[in-house]
């Protein structure tokens, strides 16, 4: 051991060379992590930890771990430990690694030889013992009546110590460690050198009369309760009570608005009200902070010149178990404290009032907060009735012995205010729970007046979800309690002049349908492709009529799909009068309507035509191919709401394409109200899903509108149909195509890189798009982006060869692209190879006759068709191969599109190829499909919102 001038006392370790007696000579060798283990055989685990300790304190190390610049030690210690101008932060850092290691080491060296270093380096010099026992300290006090008197007493192996004056030494401070006649002392109770050091030159410290209050609480109160004390002139009295727990709550604000750079406040900005909690324990009259748990706390108690020291043990066993219980009921106390917003901690000690009177538990407000809160039981009863067109809603809420109006408390939380002042002054605050279990039943709910609140009776779910979840008491009738399976719903008789049978899937369909119209309920059937969605639609329709309605109902379709509407209804309801109202020479006038039972248009007239349309009381609209109102500020879809109907229906394969907007522009055609308005369908909705991939609000979503939405599956319903056979065709690039599509990646991916960095992935977005579908083009054939191209293509190479073994074999192919340069470059190819085909992309006029050529002329083998022409509409079950020439960034518009082949009357097998070009973005693009399948089943994708969903890193993939 040795006194550093810096550092304090160190230690260094050695090994010496013994005589032929045993005896200690002077030759020896400084020895260290580096070299210890050459003298392993005198060494055991204690030694190699005290050797590795003294090493992490040696002065050259600690030079090394905290300055990282090149210094000589002498250097480092002379600048940090400048009286002047030296680093205190550093100083204090130093000495707190120091003070570490110093103690482990003193623990470790019980049975160790030890010695106090000479002047001269030599090692074994004085060697010291460590003492066989800890010593004690007392403490005494004297008190007299100018001051108080201060001064401790050792005593090691019963004896008295003799330490003042005796140049003894505080050799470490925590815990402390005193050397004193060549023994090394330790103490019990682990006291701190810093209370011995005074008195080792010193008989005693006075306390002067006028510092006396201040220095007895703050200094002799700890001794009090840690060490022994001899007090003489004040008490000093132990106690032992039951403790009470205590949950003290103060009210906290922030300011939303933080400030300018200079300094400009927003005096208007809205606080940001919390609540903290703080814990502490009663013991009869002294309370007691639980963020601290010594056994022993002293309080001081002065009257008048007299002073008593309390010592009150401490339950501690007791104290941590109610810590447990508040950490176990979602209070996660941290060293007896935790924030929480307003209304979150008032619900937690609404829900738990009965838990915490169980374990003894006093609530407490701040006295220093100026408003004062209810803490008694909050409790709400919501009774809900049906009428004939909505539900009646009562309700009782009462805030201890006050009752209060729903009506008034609906008001309160549409308006985003949760306290409200109860008849006796106090702040009530609405409990978070009642927030999230009737907020839909609060936004949804209209008040005719105070006392009358009622809500639409499309709102079913929602009334059967409060019912299930035990919040509300729910009165209805039998049939429409039975609504939300529609498989329980009573069976509707087909029309009698409906030709044809309707399958059971469908006959369900057309039960829900009529279930739907008895309760004047819009619905959206969505059906999957090719299920006969026309057909429960005609058949609606007909029994519509056979039941003697004479208004006229308006389908509202895509202009393409006309004709093949026209076709269906000829086939299964002959004596339906349909009319036709499309053309430049049509007769605007809806007198001519009432001589029809069906009005079928096109959306376009339909934007044009609104002023007149809107004249007519329809008894049906229905949408087919409703996705053309997705986009809630479209003309079409405006146009389409301002319609008059008893009745509303949609038909769709894919209700949403975009994002959950899509849903709610449809949904709120059908039933409007459903979802609310758009900003709130936005903030609950579709923020949280899309945003923040909350599966509660999707889940919730989907509860509302499950009702009103019917969707059947081909492979839950059409079991009779062939198998759907689906392939990975992988496609290697040729040489010359490999060498240009690496020259454009390269390209595009240094660009979006610097714009990524730059701008954000936000702002990319639209050169990512550009550079991700010249790559895809590029991975089709390089003459899509370089007319020069003279070369030839991996993909178009296996396209052609595998299809003239299919048309060889006589076989029917349908051939898919998304870009119609792609159906241009193959329609080249095959009258190259005068192989006969139909053709359809958006610019084809007589898509019937395409369609018509294809199913029933053996000749005409292939069909090329452009991705978004041919998605809906089409039947063309003479086909039993579809060859995908590009990947889609949406899997489910790649499925319609199989379903052109595979549905209700393919009698063969469906195989379908997907070509996917190996080493490119398309191979990437399948990968990041299967990546974001939940994305893709809950919110089907497009291009945009698909370019949206990927981050930085798959960016980096798609183009590494």
């Amino acid at each position: 051991m040795f006194e550093h001038q810096y550092l304090g006392y160190l230690f260094d370790s050695y090994v010496v060379q013994r005589n032929s007696k045993g005896e200690l000579t002077y030759q020896h060798q400084n020895i260290s992590s580096q070299n210890a283990r050459e003298f392993g055989r005198g060494l055991n685990e204690v030694d190699y930890e005290l050797i590795e300790l003294i090493d992490a304190i040696q002065q050259e190390t600690i030079v090394k771990k905290f300055y990282n610049k090149k210094i000589k030690t002498n250097d480092f210690f002379l600048k940090i430990y400048d009286p002047e101008k030296g680093d205190k932060a550093l100083q204090e850092s130093i000495a707190n690694y120091v003070k570490v290691r110093r103690a482990k080491i003193l623990s470790l060296l019980e049975d160790k030889m030890v010695f106090e270093m000479g002047r001269d380096g030599e090692p074994t010099w004085k060697q010291l013992e460590i003492a066989s026992e800890a010593a004690t300290v007392l403490f005494h006090f004297r008190r007299n009546e100018e001051n108080t008197h201060y001064f401790p007493t050792i005593k090691y192996q019963g004896e008295k110590l003799d330490f003042q004056y005796k140049n003894a030494i505080v050799v470490c401070n925590e815990p402390a460690w005193l050397l004193l006649d060549k023994t090394l002392h330790y103490f019990a109770n682990g006291i701190d050198g810093k209370k011995i050091q005074p008195f080792l030159n010193k008989k005693f410290i006075l306390i002067p009369r006028k510092v006396e209050d201040t220095y007895y609480r703050k200094f002799v109160a700890p001794l009090v309760a840690s060490f022994d004390v001899y007090a003489k002139g004040f008490k000093i009295v132990s106690r032992s009570f039951e403790a009470q727990p205590v949950l003290t709550f103060s009210e906290y604000y922030t300011d939303d608005a933080a400030g300018d750079l200079f300094g400009n406040n927003d005096k208007d900005a809205p606080r940001n009200y919390k609540v903290l909690f703080e814990l502490s324990f009663q013991y009869d009259r002294f309370r007691f902070k639980a963020d601290k748990q010594p056994e022993v706390n002293v309080e001081v108690e002065q009257e008048g010149t007299d002073y008593t020291f309390f010592r009150i043990r401490r339950k501690t066993n007791y104290e941590t178990n109610i810590i447990k219980l508040l950490k176990d009921q979602e209070l996660p106390l941290k060293n007896g404290y935790v924030l929480l917003g307003k209304e979150a901690a008032f619900s937690w000690i609404n829900e738990h009032t009965q838990l915490l009177e169980e374990h003894g538990f006093r609530v407490e407000q701040n006295t220093r907060n100026t408003k004062k809160y209810f803490l008694g039981k909050a409790e709400i009863k919501v009774e809900i009735k049906e009428n004939k067109d909505w539900f009646d809603i009562y309700a009782t809420v009462r805030f201890g012995e006050f009752a209060i109006p729903f009506f008034e408390l609906r008001q309160l939380i549409l308006q985003k205010k949760t306290e409200f002042a109860l008849p006796n002054g106090e702040i009530a605050i609405i409990p978070e729970a009642w927030l999230a279990q009737y907020a839909e039943l609060l936004a949804f709910s209209e008040a005719r007046d105070a006392e009358n609140i009622q809500l639409k009776k499309h709102h079913l779910s929602l009334i059967q979800d409060l019912k299930n979840g035990k919040h509300a008491k729910v009165t209805l009738n039998r049939k429409l309690a039975q609504f939300r399976d529609f498989e329980k719903i009573a069976k509707a008789e087909p029309p009698q002049s409906f030709n044809g049978s309707l399958r059971p899937y469908q006959q369900a369909g057309y039960d829900w349908l009529n279930f739907l119209n008895e309760y004047r309920f819009g619905g959206c059937l969505a059906d999957d492709m090719g299920l006969g969605k026309t057909i429960q639609a005609l058949a609606l329709l007909q029994a519509q009529k056979e039941q003697g309605i004479t208004q006229a109902s308006l389908l509202i379709i895509p202009t393409s799909l006309i004709y093949n509407w026209q076709l269906e209804a000829h086939k299964f309801v002959p004596n339906l009068k349909i009319f036709v109202y499309t053309g430049t020479t049509r007769k605007k006038n809806v007198a001519q309507f009432q001589h029809y039972d069906l009005v079928v248009t096109s959306y376009g007239i339909t934007r044009i035509d609104i002023d007149i349309l809107m004249d007519y009381q329809f008894n049906y609209v229905i949408l087919d191919e409703s996705q053309a109102i997705k986009n809630p500020s479209a003309a079409v879809t405006k146009a389409v709401k301002q319609l008059r109907s008893k009745h509303r229906l949609i038909l769709t394969g894919t209700p949403l394409e975009n994002t959950t907007l899509d849903l709610w522009s449809q949904i709120s055609f059908i039933n409007p109200g459903l979802l609310g308005s758009q900003a709130f369908f936005k903030k609950e909705y579709l923020l949280p899903i899309e945003k923040k991939n909350d599966m509660e609000k999707l889940a919730k979503l989907k509860s509302v509108i499950k009702p009103f939405i019917l969707r059947r599956l081909k492979s839950q319903v059409a079991t009779e149909l062939p198998e759907k056979i689906e392939n990975v065709q992988y496609c290697a690039m040729t040489h010359e195509q490999e060498k240009a599509y690496e020259k454009v990646k390269s390209q595009y991916r240094n660009e979006i890189l610097k714009q990524i960095e730059s701008s954000g992935m936000a702002k990319t977005q639209f050169l990512l798009l550009q550079g991700l579908t010249k790559l895809r083009q590029l991975a089709n054939h390089p003459r899509m982006i370089d007319q020069g191209y003279e070369e030839s293509s991996g993909k178009m190479d296996d396209i052609l060869y595998k299809l003239e073994s299919i048309i060889g074999n006589g076989h029917k192919v349908l051939v898919f692209s998304q870009f119609v340069k792609h159906l241009q470059l193959l329609k080249n190819a095959f009258e190259e190879r005068q192989w006969r085909f139909a053709y359809l992309d958006g610019s084809t006029k007589n898509r019937q006759q395409q369609v018509e050529q294809f199913q029933t002329n053996d000749e005409i083998q292939l069909f090329l068709i452009s991705l978004k022409a041919g998605g809906v509409g089409l039947n063309l079950t003479a086909a039993e191969y579809v060859f995908l020439l590009d990947p889609w960034w949406n899997p489910a518009i790649e499925a319609q599109a199989v379903d052109r082949a595979h549905r209700i009357g393919q009698e063969n097998t469906v195989f379908t190829y997907k070509f996917i070009t190996k080493g490119t973005v398309e191979e990437k693009i399948l990968a990041l499909q299967t990546n974001k399948r939940r994305l893709a089943q809950d919110l089907i994708t497009t291009e945009e919102s698909f370019i949206k969903s990927l981050t930085k890193e798959d960016v980096l993939s798609l183009l590494d």
